[in-house]
């Protein structure tokens, strides 16, 4: 979805304390407040950025431990604590979605840590009934099970599954964006397994004895699963402290939007617009509503689709109010975009911040719901006028709300700023050709 912008109006003037004590006769009156700048509301959403891919470096470590002791014991109980702390690792590094779209170092790294959806069987054993993909060569590989894989015209040596292996020969294979072989989903898939459920309540099941030694291993390769969950969990520690560092002081990131503010704005508005129309209301909500599809879920193997959709709208509200609560509880701000738009037009500020509480609680209601045992995947099934009715509501706000940021484009004069679209949104009739 593709906008043209006009002018910017001219900033409203500062109020001085000179002018304001201009005459005796009237009482003496507070000084102006400050009006931010767009250097500081800058400064703000980087901090912002490096406190939350800081908490996602450290919720993945966690994560990291919890994947070594399932390894090191395979029980249920060591198994559901590594799928907890995945499902807490999730927390901080939805949010923190915000500010992909707008920053290239964001968005070529990306693919690496939340690529979906994924040819699952490329990785390990899948249900007879998952079939070969037309599309796509690789999608019932199972490295796990093959020591020698052939890519292409390659033969590959997979005799010791590395960090190495998954990056430089598995993921994205033969160019194929469906053969996601690292980052958070492809570890929610060797935790999980398939979710084979369809539109009905469950996630995947699979059994910690698919990680055990010996005879009361499962699923055969155990070894070869847990080198795999192993490796996939230190690349995705090692993709983290690489973003963590580049938003750190005098990381990349960070200065490519600080040293120019307007940029940095530019960058806030374009990941606030793209990621609440093309990506989530389009793609992660309208698109699997519209095919009734569960494998349109963006955590499809674990059932945590609802939480993911709600940090992801909470973090667009985080940057547009420049402040994030970590999970400690604890609290970084700054000056904020709402401001600077304020100073502007009051009105539109009030506005855009009435529709993203607006789509927070949206989200939020459907975080209840699924929560409270209607499974995400039971509101994708066709003629669930109650599920249907959750996450069109969900979309709804967060179209509303893109409609808002675009007239904050306008407002700061921006004329080169385009939203991500999604045929669902802007052409539904081309979802079914």
């Amino acid at each position: 979805m593709t906008r043209h912008m006009t002018a910017k109006k001219d900033p409203m003037p500062r109020l001085t304390l000179t002018a304001l004590l201009a005459t005796a006769a009237l009482p003496v009156l507070a000084p102006a407040a400050h009006a931010v700048t767009e250097a500081e509301v800058v400064q703000t959403y980087a901090d912002l950025a490096q406190a939350g891919y800081g908490d996602s470096l450290t919720t993945a470590r966690d994560l990291q431990a919890a994947v070594a002791a399932l390894v090191a014991a395979p029980s249920a109980q060591t198994l559901d604590a590594a799928r907890s702390a995945w499902k807490a690792a999730r927390v901080p590094y939805q949010q923190t979605e915000a500010f992909r779209f707008g920053n290239p170092i964001v968005d070529d790294w990306e693919g690496r840590v939340n690529a979906w959806p994924l040819d699952e069987g490329l990785i390990d054993y899948v249900d007879p009934g998952y079939g070969q993909s037309e599309e796509n060569p690789l999608s019932t590989l199972n490295v796990i099970a093959s020591p020698q894989i052939t890519i292409g015209s390659r033969q590959i040596d997979a005799t010791q599954i590395t960090p190495a292996l998954i990056r430089d020969s598995l993921h994205e294979a033969d160019g194929i964006e469906a053969n996601v072989a690292s980052g958070y989903h492809a570890i929610e898939f060797l935790l999980w397994g398939q979710d084979l459920n369809g539109t009905g309540p469950g996630a995947g099941n699979r059994p910690f004895t698919d990680f055990a030694p010996g005879t009361d291993c499962t699923g055969g390769n155990c070894d070869r699963r847990a080198a795999y969950l192993t490796a996939a969990t230190e690349l995705l520690v090692s993709d983290l402290e690489e973003m963590a560092a580049h938003w750190a002081a005098d990381g990349a990131a960070r200065k490519a939007v600080t040293d120019d503010p307007a940029r940095g704005i530019r960058a806030m508005l374009t990941g606030m617009g793209s990621l609440s129309y093309g990506e989530q209301a389009g793609e992660r909500m309208k698109l699997g509503l519209m095919l009734n599809d569960p494998e349109e879920e963006h955590d499809c193997f674990s059932d945590n689709t609802q939480n993911s959709h709600f940090y992801d709208g909470l973090g667009i509200r985080n940057v547009y109010l420049g402040s994030y609560t970590r999970p400690d509880g604890s609290t970084i701000s700054g000056p904020s975009l709402s401001e600077l738009v304020a100073e502007r037009d009051g009105a539109l500020d009030t506005r855009l911040r009435a529709e993203l509480d607006a789509s927070v609680a949206a989200l939020q209601a459907l975080k209840d719901a699924a929560d409270g045992g209607f499974a995400y995947d039971q509101m994708l099934e066709a003629g669930n006028q109650k599920g249907a009715a959750l996450i069109m509501g969900a979309v709804d706000a967060l179209v509303t709300q893109t409609a808002s940021i675009e007239r904050a484009v306008t407002l700061m004069g921006m004329t080169d700023v385009s939203f991500e679209g999604s045929d669902s949104l802007d052409n539904p009739s081309a979802v079914f050709q």
